[in-house]
């Protein structure tokens, strides 16, 4: 039976990956300046306290430890998941991609009280809010999760 070990270790990897690249951008970028990428990419350093979209990011800092005890509750779930069902490569995959994202963002919230983000893509004049690749492990393991449960071969009947 395969183990939930290559899970857990790309949910490492993701981390490492997320904060050697906010370390990067800690480093060479200050706050409010924009480096040109791309006609719609630019690097920028931002902080941001609240979730997704700068959700509850205007809150005067309970925010923090409530996203905080979310993301450790939602990892602990993921880490009983893994261990449930490691041989399910998809859904597997995309639950450590979740876990990985989570706890790179809990990282910050501990380290800055925000969580670091750096990305900003835009066009015609519209900016996507800034990310990071914690955020980008997030959305595409939400993605392939919701996947993996649309085309799930082993659904349980309905009862009759």
């Amino acid at each position: 039976m395969p183990s939930a070990g290559r899970w857990y270790g790309l949910a490492g990897l993701i981390v490492v990956l997320d904060q050697l690249s906010k370390w990067v951008v800690l480093n060479h970028i200050q706050p409010g300046e924009t480096i040109f990428v791309a006609p719609f990419w630019n690097w920028v350093l931002t902080f941001n306290p609240g979730a997704a979209f700068s959700f509850l990011a205007d809150q005067p800092g309970w925010q923090r430890w409530f996203f905080t005890v979310l993301a450790l509750a939602v990892t602990g779930w993921i880490a009983v998941e893994l261990r449930r069902h490691p041989g399910q490569k998809l859904l597997s995959f995309a639950l450590a991609l979740i876990m990985g994202g989570a706890l790179g963002n809990v990282i910050d919230r501990m380290r800055f009280g925000a969580v670091v983000d750096f990305i900003q893509w835009h066009v015609a004049g519209y900016y996507w809010p800034a990310f990071n690749v914690a955020d980008s492990a997030i959305t595409v393991g939400a993605i392939l999760l919701l996947f993996s449960q649309l085309t799930a071969t082993d659904k349980k009947e309905l009862p009759q």
